[in-house]
């Protein structure tokens, strides 16, 4: 019968890492670093593998410390979570959903997404908005329960991902009454006479919106890009250029912003996806946005 593994050693290992050197892990942990620097010993001898090596004077991880570190994070990360999860099992009931919304989605959109989860009576809805990598990586680490982003996971063959189509919108360009005005005669060739407010090529949408313009020679003037769509459509609504939204909430945006209808954006089309975990045992509230964009 093999030896159990030791989770201690693994831990030591983990400060050590995160710390970047054995001394600051010994002060951090309020121990000897001859202390330490011997469970970091065990583990390696456990192992197998030597998971540090020296760099100048500090130390760095071996090809085997980095695929050790990547599931000590896994593991401790779930034990830091512990006491909260195990708080809220015992105070109110509710039900939890964290979700990581990709920094380029327009919030409208998300809204809308969320629509069918949001009249759950003990809901407790967390939305953490980042960059479209780290999402992915705290949804591997098991931080969120799903990500709303505007393109599907790439394939990685050490996490595996699944990507649900949630729905997809044509594109239309918005402006106030005076840019509409201005942008209205030779439309869309008068879109390059008139400021442009256009999303980052962080986006998935800027892409095939630079297409569109290189397919009828426009040249857009382009005055300000944004990497939150909020952002862009409030610099819009202020009167500082055109700009491109999904149809998809038409209604929602001329509630919430002062701004018209151009004309559509023919041929260009936004996508947004659900992105989670491969789990036998789905979150309740993530199946039912599931089931909702069948």
């Amino acid at each position: 019968m093999s030896k159990p593994f030791n989770y201690k050693h693994l831990y030591y290992f983990w400060v050590v890492a995160k710390e970047g050197g054995i001394s600051r892990a010994a002060d951090k942990l309020d121990m000897a670093v001859q202390t330490v620097s011997a469970q970091v010993r065990e583990l390696e001898r456990s192992l197998g593998f030597a998971l540090l090596k020296p760099a100048g004077r500090g130390l760095v991880l071996t090809d085997a410390g980095l695929a050790a570190m990547q599931q000590a994070d896994q593991i401790f990360q779930l034990g830091e979570d512990l006491p909260a999860r195990v708080r809220d099992a015992v105070s109110a009931p509710t039900v939890r959903l964290a979700v990581g919304i990709s920094d380029g989605l327009p919030k409208l959109v998300v809204h809308r997404l969320l629509g069918p989860v949001i009249p759950e009576p003990h809901l407790r809805l967390l939305c953490n908005e980042g960059e479209f990598d780290e999402l992915l990586g705290d949804l591997a680490l098991h931080r969120l329960d799903v990500v709303l982003s505007d393109r599907p996971a790439p394939t990685n063959p050490n996490i595996k991902l699944y990507s649900h189509g949630m729905g997809s919108s044509a594109i239309a360009w918005y402006g106030t009454a005076n840019m509409v005005a201005a942008a209205g005669k030779n439309f869309p060739q008068s879109l390059a006479d008139v400021p442009m407010l256009l999303p980052t090529a962080h986006t998935a949408v800027r892409a095939r919106l630079d297409h569109w313009f290189e397919q009828r020679a426009i040249r857009p003037r382009v005055v300000g890009e944004f990497e939150d769509s909020a952002l862009l459509k409030t610099f819009g609504a202020s009167g500082m250029g055109i700009f491109p939204a999904a149809e998809w909430v038409h209604e929602d945006l001329l509630a919430h912003y002062a701004v018209q209808r151009l004309g559509a954006c023919e041929g260009v089309v936004e996508h947004f996806f659900a992105i989670g975990t491969e789990k036998k045992v789905q979150h309740p509230l993530v199946q039912r946005l599931l089931e909702a964009a069948l």
